[in-house]
């Protein structure tokens, strides 16, 4: 079976509920993004109604954490591995 987005659409919240499982933090972080595109393995998030990345704190090492847990949580609920793309 391929994935689709709207198979990730469906289940989102099960990987959110896993996520927060694992990292409240992370959890909060992918809360609210909404899921622009999936295609080649490549999902993208938009955050582009959320304000709180709109800051100038530096954020790489837990940010890169939290995309990790959130791959984590994604290949356990559908088996496939993804990258990640955040606008």
């Amino acid at each position: 079976m391929q994935l689709e987005l709207s198979d990730i659409r469906s289940r989102w919240n099960e990987v959110l509920d896993l996520l927060e499982k694992s990292d409240r933090i992370a959890w909060l972080a992918f809360f609210d993004a909404r899921l622009a595109s999936y295609e080649n393995e490549l999902l993208t998030l938009d955050f582009s109604d959320s304000r709180k990345f709109g800051t100038s704190h530096e954020y790489s090492e837990t940010r890169a954490k939290q995309i990790a847990l959130l791959k984590t949580s994604i290949f356990t609920i559908f088996s496939v591995t993804v990258e990640i793309i955040e606008l």
